[in-house]
């Protein structure tokens, strides 16, 4: 199934079955398992906009599985399977709006901490540089311009908020809530995947500025914790992906992922008809189809 067959999915409501919601996923604890469903809904500015991006949650889905059976020799990670033609036991009646959107999952303790890479200087970290010089306290050359290349990949983690805003902190910051051994296995895995992606990508025309990891916690074989890739991966909603063909450092860049509503989005907080807080506005016809076409163009190079 393409994004483009997929019926549009806002939200979900499968019987029986306790529902946590994020900005885009529906997600369901089965026991051992969950069920990890990719809506089609957007989000900019932390905020869930009113109007779909018909596909959006198929095409983040075959993404997400493409990376994860990429990395799957080296890195442990927490999908079991996409559904496709068989639905979990109980929801056979819910196939036609699972199908492709939905990863059956390890279920994990998540770490509670976004595990950001930075190969670029764009968004909050190019907003960080200009106040402070540095991205989330490391140091970087002075005289940088918008989205730059940096010499070597950063490591700049977030909170991880249930609700608002993710806010970057400090690698000791993060040490503190969750340990520095885990800290520093995690960002070094992190940063290892980043960079494979990265070359890979490259070779596909796209330029992976940066993106985020989550990582969970399991029970290995010996009684011992391991850490195990959870979420999505790799996919326009986690990263910015640039046309590498059309890169020029000391502008926004052209892209493949929802930077192009956000650029929407704040020309209408420029023109004082939005101030950022929920509800947003509803996207024009142009923008939610020019959006789905930038996420499938990517799915696309990625994956041929």
């Amino acid at each position: 199934m393409t994004g483009q067959e997929a019926p549009i999915v806002r939200e979900t409501h499968l019987p029986g079955r306790t529902r946590r919601q994020g900005k885009v996923r529906d997600v369901y604890d089965l026991g051992d398992e969950s069920l990890l469903v990719a809506t089609d809904r957007i989000s900019a500015y932390d905020v869930v906009l009113p109007t779909p991006i018909p596909g959006k949650g198929v095409m983040l889905t075959r993404l997400s599985k493409f990376w994860f059976d990429w990395l799957g020799p080296t890195v442990r990670h927490h999908l079991i399977e996409v559904v496709e033609d068989r639905a979990p036991v109980g929801l056979e009646d819910q196939l036609d709006e699972l199908r492709g959107r939905t990863m059956r999952c390890r279920t994990t303790e998540v770490v509670p901490i976004e595990f950001v890479v930075r190969g670029y200087l764009a968004g909050s970290g190019w907003a960080d540089y200009q106040r402070t010089g540095a991205v989330c306290g490391i140091e970087l050359p002075s005289g940088l311009p918008q989205c730059a290349e940096l010499g070597q990949p950063i490591f700049t983690p977030s909170t991880k908020a249930p609700v608002g805003h993710d806010e970057n902190i400090s690698f000791e910051q993060a040490a503190e809530a969750v340990g520095a051994n885990v800290m520093s296995l995690l960002r070094d895995r992190s940063m290892d995947i980043y960079r494979r992606a990265a070359d890979y990508a490259r070779s596909r025309g796209i330029i992976i500025a940066d993106t985020k990891f989550e990582w969970g916690r399991v029970a290995g074989p010996d009684g011992e914790a391991e850490y195990i890739l959870i979420d999505e991966v790799l996919t326009p909603d986690s990263s910015r992906f640039w046309p590498a063909d059309r890169y020029e450092p000391g502008r926004d860049q052209d892209s493949f992922d929802k930077q192009y509503v956000r650029n929407y989005l704040a020309e209408l907080v420029r023109a004082g008809r939005w101030d950022k807080a929920p509800p947003g506005p509803e996207l024009p016809e142009e923008i939610v189809r020019n959006t789905a076409a930038k996420y499938r163009q990517a799915l696309e190079q990625l994956m041929s």
